[in-house]
């Protein structure tokens, strides 16, 4: 069972254990605004909410700017698994500026592609091949992307993460 945290300002912050969240609530730090019904904890002196959701009493001051690191995975994921050149099913990334010619590892430059695009490509620019992209690249926003854990998702988040999108 896992909880989300939210700040309070009701942004999502992190993902945790049930175990977790139900020692900030107890302990004060933390309000439970989303509950599992039916399914509650037992202590020795009193039965609890489990917590599916819940805030804290005290803002929490976010690092400057959480960058989400670029990886194969996420570019896919990005990207929908869709090809940015041909639209089909894409299993392999590919460098809109290639290596060669100065192209970076980042969210601008890299864009899923099927691997018959990306042989076809090969180590050319989309301009030379008088393709165009069916997605400009750009880094990926929103509360799934910055918040660990919300890869699977509890229905009962939704309403919180669209908050922070």
């Amino acid at each position: 069972m896992r909880t989300l945290v939210l700040n309070a300002g009701y942004e999502p912050l992190a993902v945790v254990s049930f175990k977790r969240a139900l020692v900030l609530v107890m302990n004060d730090k933390a309000t439970v605004i989303e509950r599992m019904e039916g399914n509650p904890v037992w202590g020795t002196r009193d039965v609890y909410d489990r917590p599916a959701v819940i805030l804290l009493s005290r803002y929490v001051r976010i690092p400057g700017s959480r960058r989400v690191p670029v990886t194969r995975r996420g570019v896919l994921r990005r990207d929908g698994h869709r090809c940015a050149y041909c639209g089909s099913g894409a299993t392999t990334i590919d460098h809109v500026q290639p290596r060669s010619r100065g192209g970076a590892d980042s969210w601008e430059n890299l864009v899923a592609c099927c691997l018959r695009c990306n042989n076809v490509k090969g180590d050319r620019t989309p301009q030379e091949m008088s393709w165009s992209l069916r997605i400009m690249p750009q880094p990926p926003r929103g509360a799934h992307w910055t918040v660990r854990g919300t890869e699977r998702t509890d229905p009962v988040w939704e309403p919180y993460l669209a908050l922070a999108a």
